[in-house]
C-alpha cells in the first residue's frame, strides 16, 4: 500500500468511527438534527474535503461534469436537506471505492512497472587494467564489462571470459536458467547465477534489450483501444445529459402537476433529482475498462510477453488466421551441414572449402553453418569481388576462380547445368558451381523448436480457423515443416516482396470482422510485419527491425506463448464487455428506480460505489493468467 493510500485508509476510519457513533446515538437517544449537524460535518469534510476541492479546481479549470462534480452536488444537496446520514454514507463508501480502485491500478500498475527495476543504476567496466563503476549510458560498444554472481548484466554483449547460468525469468517469464559460455550472447536484465562473467558490449544502452522492453512499456500506455476510446468520448456526453436529466426531473414534475408552489414537493423531486446524480455517475465504466486492458497488458508481461498497447491486446482476440515465418520462428534458426552431393572429381573437403569461403563475409545463418562445418581458418585475402544476389546467394573470385554459392535458380541463371535428383531430402540445398561448371550441393537442416507443435495445436484448440506458412526455403523443406506441424496453407520459396504480396491476397480473403496476425523474427519480415492486422515478433533472437516493427513481442522465442497472449486478449476483452453490460444495466435499471421514487440514496451507493467495486474486482482478473 502506497502512502497516499495509507492517508486516505486513515482518513475513512476516522470519517466511519465519526459516522456510525453519531448514527448510533441518533438511532438510540434521538437529538435535534442540529445537534448532530457539526459531527457529521466533521465526519463529511475529513472523508471528502478533496472531492470538494477538486470539483472547485475544476469548474475553475472549465472542466464542470465529471464525477466529482456529481457527488459534491449530491452529497452537499443532502446536507441541505437535512438528510446527514445519508450524505456522509455517500461519500465515505464513495471513498472507500475509490481507495479499492487505486490499490487494483496499482496492482495492475506494478505487474509492468517492476520491469522498471531491471534498469541498472551502474555498471562495472573494465579500462586500463582497473575495473570502474559507471553509468550504463557512459560504456561504448567493444568495452568489456564484468558482472558478479547476483548481479544483473546491464548492456548486451558477447561473453568473453567465464561461464554461468542466467535467470532469464525478467525477460522471458521463464523460470528455467540458461547456460552461458565463451561466445554466447548475454542479454541486458538477466541475472548472473553463479561465476564471474566478462562480457564485450555489442549495443549502446539505448539500443540494450532491457532499454526497449522499458520503451515498449512507455508506449503500451498511450495507445487506447476501441472500447477506451468509446468510453472516453461516452463519458463526455453521458455526464452533461444526466445533470440536464436530473434538473429537468427536479422542475418539470411540480410544474406539469401544478404544485411548483408546495415547498413538500419541491422537496421530494429535488431529493430524487439528487439520487439520481449519485445513481448516474459513470465510475464503473471510466475506471474498469481501462483497468481491464492495463491489467491484461500487465498480466501479459508477467509471462514473457511485451504487448505496446490496449488496441493491439483488443485486436489480438478479434484474429482467425495466423501466418508464420519458417525460419527462427518455427525452427530453432540453427541450421547444421547434414549431408551432401558430391559431382565427378569433387571432395567433401573441397566443396564445404569452396562453399565456406565465398560466404566468409556473410552473417546469414546458412553462411554460418557452412564455416562451422568447415571448421578450419578461411584464408579471406584470396577473396575478391564478393557479391551478394538478394536471395539469392553469393558469387566472389577465390584465387582466381569465380565460385558461385546458392540456390538452383542462380546457377541455372547462368546456364549451368544441374543435375536432376530424385533423391527425397529435408532441408535446404546450397548448390555450389566453380568457373560455371557444377560441382555438387551441400544439404542444411533447420530443426523445427521443440514447443512449435505444441504451438499450432494450441491456437487451433482456441479456434484460429488458419494457419499459414510463408517461407523463403524450397517448397520442399517449407512442405516438410508445414506437415509436420500440421499447417493448413503453404508458400514457399516467397523473396521479401512476395510475403508482403502473400499476406495483402490473405488479408483480401478475410471475412468481415475477422483480422490476421503475422509471426516473425527476421529483419525480412519487418515489413510483413508492419502490413499484417497484429504483428507479433520473437523478442530474444529476433531482430531489432522484426522488434519495431511488431505490436506483440514473444520474449522467449517460444511460440507456444502465442496460445497465452491470445488468451490473455480474449479474456481481457470478454471482461470489459462484462463491465460495460453490468455498468449500464445495473444503472439503467436503478435510474428509473430513483426517477420514479422507488429507490432512495443508499441504492443510489450501490449503483454507483457498489457496481464500481465489482466491476474493478472484474477487471483484476486480467491479472491472473492460467498458464
Amino acid at each position: 500500500m502506497t502512502r497516499k493510500q495509507k492517508k486516505m485508509l486513515i482518513r475513512i476510519l476516522i470519517a466511519a468511527i465519526l459516522f456510525v457513533g453519531t448514527f448510533t446515538a441518533e438511532h438510540i437517544l434521538h437529538p435535534s438534527a442540529w445537534m448532530l449537524l457539526p459531527i457529521y460535518a466533521a465526519a463529511y469534510l475529513v472523508v471528502g474535503w478533496d472531492i470538494l476541492w477538486k470539483a472547485i479546481r475544476n469548474i475553475a479549470h472549465g472542466q464542470i461534469f465529471d464525477e466529482n462534480f456529481l457527488m459534491a452536488i449530491a452529497s452537499l444537496g443532502a446536507f441541505a436537506m437535512q438528510e446527514f446520514d445519508e450524505s456522509v454514507a455517500v461519500m465515505l463508501l464513495y471513498q472507500v471505492g475509490e481507495l479499492f480502485q487505486s490499490y487494483a491500478v496499482n496492482k495492475s500498475r506494478n505487474a509492468i512497472s517492476s520491469l522498471v527495476e531491471l534498469r541498472p543504476d551502474l555498471a562495472t567496466v573494465e579500462r586500463n587494467g582497473e575495473l570502474l563503476e559507471v553509468n550504463p549510458e557512459e560504456i561504448a560498444v567493444e568495452e568489456t564489462i564484468v558482472v558478479k554472481t547476483g548481479e544483473r548484466i546491464p548492456l548486451d554483449g558477447i561473453v568473453t571470459e567465464g561461464n554461468s547460468t542466467l535467470d532469464t525469468a525478467a525477460l522471458t517469464g521463464e523460470s528455467l536458467p540458461r547456460s552461458v559460455a565463451v561466445g554466447d550472447e548475454a542479454l541486458s536484465g538477466c541475472i548472473n547465477q553463479n561465476g564471474l562473467l566478462k562480457i564485450r558490449v555489442t549495443k549502446p544502452f539505448s539500443q540494450s534489450t532491457i532499454s526497449k522492453i522499458l520503451e515498449l512499456v512507455e508506449e503500451a500506455s498511450e495507445r487506447k483501444s476501441k472500447s477506451e476510446a468509446f468510453i472516453t468520448r461516452f463519458a463526455k456526453y453521458y455526464t452533461p445529459f444526466v445533470v440536464l436529466a436530473a434538473v429537468l426531473l427536479c422542475i418539470i414534475p411540480p410544474v406539469v402537476t401544478g404544485n411548483f408552489l408546495n415547498g413538500a414537493v419541491w422537496l421530494k423531486w429535488v431529493s430524487r433529482a439528487l439520487t439520481f446524480l449519485v445513481i448516474s455517475c459513470p465510475c464503473a465504466l471510466v475506471i474498469s475498462v481501462p483497468l481491464s486492458f492495463f491489467g491484461g497488458i500487465g498480466g501479459a508481461s508477467k509471462n514473457g510477453i511485451l504487448i505496446k498497447g490496449s488496441n493491439y491486446l483488443e485486436a489480438l482476440a478479434a484474429v482467425d488466421t495466423i501466418a508464420f515465418d519458417k525460419t527462427g520462428t518455427l525452427t530453432q534458426g540453427i541450421f547444421t551441414v547434414t549431408g551432401m552431393e558430391l559431382a565427378a572429381n569433387t571432395t567433401k573437403e573441397q566443396l564445404l572449402e569452396w562453399a565456406a569461403t565465398a560466404e566468409a563475409f556473410s552473417t546469414h545463418p546458412i553462411a554460418n553453418s557452412l564455416r562451422t562445418a568447415y571448421g578450419k581458418p578461411i584464408a579471406k585475402e584470396t577473396i575478391q569481388d564478393v557479391q551478394e544476389i538478394a536471395g539469392n546467394g553469393v558469387q566472389a573470385m577465390i584465387n582466381e576462380h569465380l565460385v558461385m554459392v546458392g540456390k538452383a535458380e542462380m546457377l541455372q541463371k547462368q546456364n549451368i547445368p544441374i543435375p536432376e535428383n530424385k533423391k527425397e531430402s529435408t532441408g535446404t540445398k546450397v548448390f555450389v558451381a566453380v568457373d560455371q561448371v557444377y560441382r555438387g550441393y551441400i544439404l542444411i537442416a533447420d530443426p523445427i523448436k521443440p514447443t512449435a507443435e505444441k504451438a499450432i495445436r494450441g491456437i487451433k484448440e482456441l479456434g484460429i480457423q488458419k494457419t499459414v506458412l510463408l517461407s523463403g526455403d524450397t517448397e520442399q523443406t517449407a512442405k516438410a515443416v508445414a506437415d509436420t506441424l500440421h499447417i493448413d496453407e503453404v508458400h514457399a520459396q516467397l523473396l521479401p516482396k512476395d510475403k508482403v504480396q502473400c499476406l495483402e491476397n490473405l488479408l483480401h480473403k478475410q471475412k468481415k470482422g475477422t483480422l490476421l496476425a503475422y509471426v516473425g523474427d527476421g529483419i525480412n519480415d519487418a515489413p510483413v510485419l508492419t502490413r499484417a492486422d497484429v504483428g507479433i515478433a520473437m523478442g530474444a533472437m529476433g531482430s531489432d527491425a522484426a522488434i519495431e516493427a511488431a505490436d506483440i513481442v514473444l520474449m522467449d522465442d517460444n511460440p507456444d506463448k502465442l496460445s497465452t497472449a491470445i488468451q490473455i486478449a480474449r479474456k481481457t476483452k470478454y471482461i470489459v464487455r462484462e463491465n460495460i453490460v453490468f455498468a449500464l444495466g445495473v444503472k439503467s435499471i436503478v435510474l428509473l428506480l430513483g426517477a420514479i421514487g422507488l429507490a432512495n440514496m443508499w441504492a443510489a451507493v450501490f449503483a454507483d460505489v457498489g457496481v464500481a467495486m465489482i466491476a474493478i474486482c472484474n477487471a483484476i482478473r486480467t491479472l491472473r493468467i492460467k498458464k
